[in-house]
């Protein structure tokens, strides 16, 4: 085996419930190995990589790695850099005028005498990592690039699972649960819970399946008033389903006449392109990121399916409430957990084959766990809504797929 003599690890992108967890299991794992093998992590992501700040990994550090499994967040910091939009890196002084991201990445990289990369984070962060780790065997710099797949969405081609996900929609349906007692609070009130998912609705879906979980074990008292009706999700909103708003409206209202309260389960990208269409058409511009991403929060579409709602069915009082930021930084549960070991595991063997890729379950390759090549990764898998489990809570809450969203309400 080639060993490594210096490793580096970056977290890249927004929070995950895995980021310190993976950070964590990659150091114990080298420790365990060869505790000569040197690490460093990038401080804030490609911006510490451009900026050469970075963390030295003590014999302190490594013998408490443990602790990063009890933490949410990045201890190492993130960024949202893009290392081939140079504008954007100029801009933000990460580099110089005239200079080339990748290259000044890879130079310090070199500067710092490392042979194995580490990146933990989504699409764009490994797609990042795919063109730097192109740029690297372009140009001849020997070294290795290894991912480790981070996201919610849960939407990153061909992997089956991504880390974090299984934790983010346990904190979500465990935010709902305190939400929804809100229903008390007001006649004929409409919530919306805005939940992640720019292109694909897995979490939202996982999400409303783990709440009612929470209502399976529950124990109601419908004679005072405590009825699982009034908890219960209503309504579950995917950017992968067609939704006929004027029929899922009607379907609402007898709920909320029934019930005394209506709850919608939404992504953050369900009825994107209907919501853009308008804004548009008002003569607004639409912000975007720095990967030309909507910025979502300024189209805000748990507000605008509450808008559209809320006057459909009669709603006295509607409530919004987003549960991004409380899932997303919590720490990893026991599965993702499980999963995060054996991915940090295959990377550290990867490191010694110096086999680049992203670690993951690939579903192009029957579900083995594999370096998958960095080339076929890429965002936007969307979420099967004819999986079984999400038609059962479809038909479970009476709801159809219905028709393509209708703006004209």
């Amino acid at each position: 085996m080639n060993k490594p003599k210096k490793v580096a690890i970056l977290t890249a992108g927004g929070l995950a419930p895995c980021l310190n967890s993976a950070v964590g299991s990659l150091i114990e794992r080298y420790t365990e190995i060869d505790p000569s093998i040197e690490i460093i992590c990038y401080r804030g992501g490609y911006k510490g990589l451009l900026l050469g700040d970075s963390y030295p990994v003590t014999t302190e550090v490594r013998q408490k790695a443990g602790l990063l499994q009890s933490f949410g967040g990045s201890i190492i910091g993130n960024s949202r850099v893009k290392l081939t939009n140079v504008k954007d890196c100029v801009k933000r002084g990460l580099v110089k005028e005239g200079e080339d991201p990748q290259k000044v990445a890879a130079d310090q990289l070199i500067k710092d005498n490392v042979d194995i990369l580490h990146t933990i984070g989504g699409d764009d962060t490994n797609t990042a990592a795919a063109d730097l780790a192109a740029f690297l065997a372009k140009n001849d710099y020997g070294l290795t690039v290894i991912g480790l797949p981070k996201t919610v969405d849960n939407d990153v081609f061909p992997i089956k699972q991504s880390l974090g996900a299984w934790t983010a929609a346990e904190q979500g349906a465990r935010y709902f649960w305190n939400v929804v007692a809100e229903n008390n609070s007001n006649p004929r009130m409409l919530i919306v819970h805005e939940v992640m998912g720019r292109n694909c609705g897995w979490l939202t879906a996982a999400t409303a399946q783990e709440y009612r979980k929470l209502l399976d074990r529950a124990e109601w008292l419908p004679e005072l008033g405590l009825s699982r009706e009034s908890y219960e999700v209503h309504a579950v909103f995917v950017p992968e389903m067609d939704i006929d708003l004027a029929a899922e409206a009607a379907r609402l209202r007898e709920v909320m006449n029934k019930v005394d309260c209506v709850n919608i389960f939404v992504s953050e990208g369900a009825g994107v392109d209907a919501i853009v269409a308008e804004l548009q058409a008002k003569g607004q511009e639409v912000p975007r990121d720095a990967f030309g991403h909507i910025k979502l929060d300024a189209v805000n579409p748990g507000k605008w399916f509450g808008e559209q709602f809320a006057q459909m069915i009669g709603a006295e009082k509607t409530l919004i409430q987003k549960s991004g930021y409380f899932a997303r930084a919590a720490a990893a549960n026991v599965d993702d957990m499980r999963l995060i070991k054996s991915c940090a595991d295959l990377a550290v063997e990867c490191a010694f084959r110096r086999e680049s890729g992203v670690m993951g379950h690939d579903e192009d390759n029957g579900n083995v766990l594999r370096a998958i090549e960095f080339p076929r990764i890429k965002g936007g898998k969307p979420f099967n809504i004819d999986t079984d489990w999400f038609t059962q809570t479809l038909a479970e809450i009476g709801q159809q797929k219905g028709a393509k969203v209708d703006v004209s309400h």
